[in-house]
């Protein structure tokens, strides 16, 4: 039976303290992204000063909880070189960061001994962990709540192990 889940947005607002995105793969196959990788690819990605082509609930939902004192925190974990889809992440990222996101990627080959999860997460506020299963070729397949305390703590753990060791966005250099 599947899982009924609130929406992203819903979730974050009833964050107090933290938000933290752990993303591992180097391909993700979304069609809410597609108009923009296609723009990206055509070299015709809006700018960050082009704001209402971009801006959408998912930057609102950010911008609002950091506003609240939320801190908001992504760490990418990728190969080196970088797939096409990775280039496409990171040109868009000065957009996670205008809405308030810290972000950081980490070169694959430098976590090497850290223990990873299976699967993409957000964190909220240390307690809840929302789970993303994806495709091989990296089409979002479900999401799964998991409240469980071992969970948060091991989902947490690996988030911290990476983000130590993570460089941040404006020093990362994908060549």
């Amino acid at each position: 039976m599947s899982q009924q889940l609130p929406p992203f947005a819903e979730l974050l607002a009833q964050c107090t303290t933290s938000a933290v995105h752990l993303e591992t793969r180097d391909v993700y196959a979304t069609d809410i992204e597609d108009q923009d990788l296609k723009a990206w690819r055509a070299g015709e990605l809006a700018g960050l000063d082009d704001r209402s082509s971009w801006w959408d609930g998912f930057h609102d939902a950010v911008a609002n909880a950091v506003a609240r004192g939320v801190t908001v925190q992504r760490a990418r974990v990728v190969s080196l070189p970088a797939t096409e889809y990775i280039r496409f992440e990171h040109a868009c990222t000065p957009r996670n960061l205008a809405a308030g996101e810290d972000v950081r990627w980490l070169p694959r080959n430098q976590a090497l001994g850290l223990l990873l999860p299976a699967h993409d997460c957000w964190l909220f506020d240390g307690e809840l962990v929302r789970w993303h299963h994806f495709a091989g070729d990296g089409t979002h397949l479900r999401d799964e709540l998991d409240e469980r305390p071992v969970s948060a703590d091991r989902a947490g753990q690996a988030f911290a192990a990476v983000w130590d060791r993570a460089v941040p966005h404006a020093e990362f250099v994908l060549d």
